[in-house]
Parts: C-alpha cells; sequence; structure tokens
C-alpha cells in the first residue's frame, strides 16, 4: 500500500514532476502577499521554495522573489526559462507561452528574522506599516 501511495506522489503529470514545494503563481487570483507568505510558509517547511508561472504572472513571481531576497529571507539558487506549448480553443494552432521558475533558498538567518517577525506580532505594539 505504501508504495502505491509512493507511485502516486511520483506522478508525472505533462511532463512535469509534482513537487511538494513548488507554487504555481497566477496574477489573477490571489494577492501578492499570499504569494510571499506562503512562500515564507514551504521554506519553512522544506528549507527552499520553487516559484513558477507562466505569461502575464511571471512578473508577480519575479516580485515576489526580490520581496523576500530584499527583505533577507531568500537567497536566489537557481533561474529557469523556457517556453510551452499550450492549447488555445479560440485558435487551431497552439500558442506558446512564457515559462519561468524560481528557486530560492533559505538565508542562515531566515529562522532568525522569521521568529523576530512572529515576536512583533504576539507583542500587538507593533506600529502598522502601510
Amino acid at each position: 500500500m505504501e508504495e502505491i501511495a509512493e507511485g502516486v506522489n511520483n506522478l508525472n503529470l505533462a511532463g512535469d514532476v509534482i513537487k511538494k514545494n513548488r507554487i504555481q503563481v497566477s496574477n489573477t487570483k490571489k494577492p501578492l502577499f499570499f504569494y510571499v507568505n506562503l512562500a515564507k510558509r514551504y521554506m519553512q517547511q522544506h528549507n527552499e521554495v520553487e516559484l513558477s508561472a507562466l505569461g502575464m504572472a511571471i512578473a508577480t513571481v519575479v516580485t515576489v522573489a526580490e520581496i523576500l531576497k530584499n527583505n533577507g529571507l531568500a537567497v536566489e539558487k537557481k533561474i529557469m526559462t523556457s517556453t510551452v506549448d499550450m492549447k488555445d480553443e479560440t485558435r487551431a494552432r497552439p500558442v506558446q507561452k512564457a515559462k519561468i521558475e524560481i528557486l530560492l533558498g533559505k538565508t542562515a538567518n531566515f529562522d532568525e528574522l522569521m521568529a523576530a517577525a512572529a515576536e512583533e506580532r504576539e507583542s500587538g505594539n507593533g506600529e502598522e506599516q502601510g
């Protein structure tokens, strides 16, 4: 039974292995800081996070990565770009879309910074930043 569960976890969909630390970013569904906070949580659990996006969502992924880097929480490990063929119902032929994948790892003081932020939130005396 365990082998079946493992096989399901390692299923290969459209040539892409499902990774537990991957966030597929959309530029329409969620606010920017949803992805920033989710990436922080993934880094706490897996020590690294892979941000992935297609087309217009690429700008969102780059922004999320830059926020994490500028706050001293993440370091860039790898950036991969490619194009993927997407089926478009309105056209007969497939459309190519740009794809980016950014692999970020925790900085040496990630846990320290996260603990300080949690402490600030718990005290409730922290001034709201706008």
